[in-house]
């Protein structure tokens, strides 16, 4: 299968990606959603390093993954609603950094 290029810009910094030919519909969504998750934690305020931007933005498309995949509607798994999110991104953000002050890394 041949590849293409496409150049997408997340959080303000452009990208070059490889996509296989007739995805590139695709991968712009994933950028977008990426994007907007990204986006959505800076804008909190409280973190600022695009690392750890990204680990929480992948794990909160992660989880909203699995629980989409089990049929689990996001108000019916107990998860906050849209408007509680920059609540819940708060939490995730507190633990993250509970759990990097310890030794100061990642994994």
């Amino acid at each position: 299968m041949s590849s293409a290029t496409l150049e997408v810009t997340i959080m303000g910094q452009s990208y070059v990606l490889a996509c296989p030919e007739g995805e590139q519909d695709a991968l712009r969504e994933a950028v977008t959603e990426v994007d907007r998750e990204m986006c959505s934690i800076r804008d909190l305020g409280k973190i600022r390093a695009r690392e750890r931007i990204a680990v929480l933005a992948a794990l909160n498309l992660a989880h909203a993954k699995r629980l989409a995949a089990a049929g689990v509607p996001a108000s019916a798994s107990g998860d906050a609603t849209i408007a509680d999110l920059p609540a819940r991104l708060r939490q995730v953000q507190q633990k993250l950094d509970a759990a990097l002050d310890s030794d100061g890394q990642l994994l």
